[in-house]
């Protein structure tokens, strides 16, 4: 059962076209903490404690996010004006703290649909806890200028994930996923920047994070 549950964990949270597996023998890479990373993983990169039997898990409960920006100067419209070749942009408090609250409401909906976990309450010897954070957040969004006429983006930024799974009694990180990735349309086709498409592909990416987190908690017990 221990076997089954940690390759049903690594084929959904992790997988890929290509069959994803566990570094193996003497040139295996293992984390500072212990973890073993997997190869051809749907994250960027992603490790895992092959000793832990997943399945005695069946509740989970949502750690503190951290959410952190690339430190960008702030210039007026007419220093952008001037240097039309910038490509990261200052991002204001309050869009700052509406990307938090997108990200969260995504997360914390998804996680809701599970069929397999239910929150809990307390630590426990069957609870994780899932811990997440963006870094690096960086807009691709030029600042507002009147006159200016509509502006089309690519991307209208792009983040990294750091996703980690902890066992709420020790502590003890047993799953661990980084993952970089664009906020932008399929095969990065040109959108018309605004508050409502900006909104919309920030949510776009964050769903297909969580998305993909609900499903590899979930195939633990589908086994």
């Amino acid at each position: 059962m221990k076997k089954l549950s940690i390759v049903a964990l690594i084929a959904v949270l992790a997988g890929c076209a290509q069959a994803p597996s566990i570094q193996q023998g003497p040139d295996a890479e293992v984390t500072f903490d212990g973890l073993v990373r997997i190869d051809n993983g749907r994250f960027k990169d992603s490790w895992i404690d092959p000793d832990v039997d997943f399945s005695q898990y069946d509740q989970i409960m949502v750690g503190e996010a951290v959410f952190e920006f690339r430190a960008v100067k702030k210039s007026s419209s007419a220093s952008f004006a001037r240097r039309s070749n910038e490509s990261e942009y200052w991002i204001s408090d309050a869009n700052k703290e509406k990307l938090v609250g997108v990200v969260t409401e995504v997360f914390r909906d998804e996680l809701k649909k599970s069929t397999h976990f239910t929150q809990a309450d307390a630590a426990g010897q069957n609870v994780l806890i899932i811990v997440g954070g963006l870094h690096d957040i960086v807009s691709r969004v030029p600042p507002d200028q009147v006159g200016r006429g509509d502006i089309y983006l690519s991307s209208v930024g792009e983040a990294t994930l750091v996703l980690e799974a902890r066992d709420s009694l020790s502590g003890e990180t047993i799953y661990r996923a980084i993952d970089r990735r664009s906020a932008e349309q399929a095969g990065g086709q040109m959108m018309v920047s605004n508050t409502v498409t900006n909104t919309s592909e920030v949510r776009r990416m964050a769903r297909r994070w969580a998305t993909r987190l609900r499903e590899g908690l979930d195939s633990i017990h589908q086994q």
